[in-house]
C-alpha cells in the first residue's frame, strides 16, 4: 500500500510574460516539475480584457513546505511591486512523495 505524506502545493497566477521566468524560478529552487495552466479571472486589478496582454498563466507545483516558503517569498520579493502576480500555497497530500522531493 502506497503511503500518503503531507507536501505544499503552490500556485502562481501571474502575466503571461512572466512564464519562463517562473518556471525558471521553480526549478532554481528545487521543484521537480510543474503544471501550467491559461487562466481569465477578475480581481483588484479588474478583468484582464486585451487581447495582446492575453491569459493569465497558473503554475502548480508540489515541493516540500521550507522549499514553497523560499518560492513565495522570491516571487514576493520580485514581482509584487510592478506586476500582477498573486501566490498561495496549500497542504495537500501526495502518493509517491519521491516524485516531488528527494
Amino acid at each position: 500500500m502506497a503511503v500518503k505524506v503531507t507536501l505544499r502545493k503552490v500556485t502562481i497566477i501571474a502575466e503571461r510574460v512572466l512564464r519562463d521566468d517562473l518556471i525558471d524560478l521553480l526549478k532554481k529552487h528545487g521543484a521537480r516539475g510543474w503544471t501550467l495552466t491559461m487562466v481569465e479571472g477578475e480581481g483588484s486589478r479588474g478583468i484582464r480584457a486585451s487581447e495582446w496582454e492575453g491569459r493569465n498563466v497558473q503554475i502548480d507545483t508540489l515541493v516540500s513546505p521550507e522549499i514553497a516558503e523560499t518560492i513565495m517569498e522570491e516571487v514576493g520579493l520580485l514581482y509584487f511591486a510592478d506586476w500582477s502576480v498573486i501566490v498561495y500555497s496549500a497542504d495537500v497530500e501526495v502518493l509517491r512523495k519521491d516524485k516531488y522531493v528527494g
